[in-house]
């Protein structure tokens, strides 16, 4: 009896413990939504965590941005905001790692849905727009960070180095060019210099 009981409170305090390590939705908006551009921040959908960890929407949105919140139990701080009209794509990429695929199986799955025309990307392009910062540099609890990196995707579906006379790879700082050429998934990377 005594050991239930001490197994009891463990898995308890294991509980409350696990639920204090998910910032409050007043936080994960706050820092979520530090990737868009500061026009788009306010009306921007945020998906997030509740206080028992699982993946939930926070903030319906009003604009074309969707901003992803932190992901608590992930080393680090990395947070994410894309246009719309990549909602389809995402959510897929989304069942598909919750299945257990990995990176190669989720590519190959959304390019033959792509192809197919049961997966929809932007006709047009689109942006992502990434905020990273390192661990101790993020106050989960406070909603602060510090020394932030964002970097820039623009997702072109199937475009190439030839019809965007991009180049495959960085050749100096900041330089844009296209990762993943001829694919769905064909978009431009920005990085730009880190100070």
């Amino acid at each position: 009896m005594k050991s239930l009981f001490l197994s009891l409170f463990a898995l308890l305090l294991f509980s409350q413990t696990e639920a204090q390590q998910i910032p409050s939705k007043a936080m994960q908006i706050k820092t979520a939504v530090l990737a868009a551009p500061e026009d788009l921040r306010e009306g921007a959908m945020v998906y997030g965590y509740d206080s028992g960890g699982n993946w939930t929407v926070l903030r319906a949105g009003s604009n074309e941005m969707v901003c992803i919140a932190d992901d608590p139990k992930a080393e680090g701080f990395n947070v994410a905001c894309y246009h719309k009209q990549l909602e389809p794509f995402m959510e897929r990429g989304r069942e598909l790692k919750k299945e257990g695929k990995n990176f190669q199986e989720i590519f190959d799955t959304r390019e033959n849905e792509v192809r197919a025309g049961s997966l929809k990307m932007p006709k047009d392009g689109a942006t992502l727009y990434s905020l990273t910062a390192a661990a101790e540099d993020y106050d989960a609890m406070a909603g602060e960070v510090k020394n932030s990196y964002l970097r820039y995707v623009v997702y072109i579906p199937w475009a190439t180095q030839e019809s965007t006379g991009l180049a495959l790879k960085p050749e100096a700082p900041g330089m844009p060019w296209i990762m993943d050429p001829g694919t769905h998934r064909a978009h431009i990377m920005i990085n730009p210099p880190k100070e």
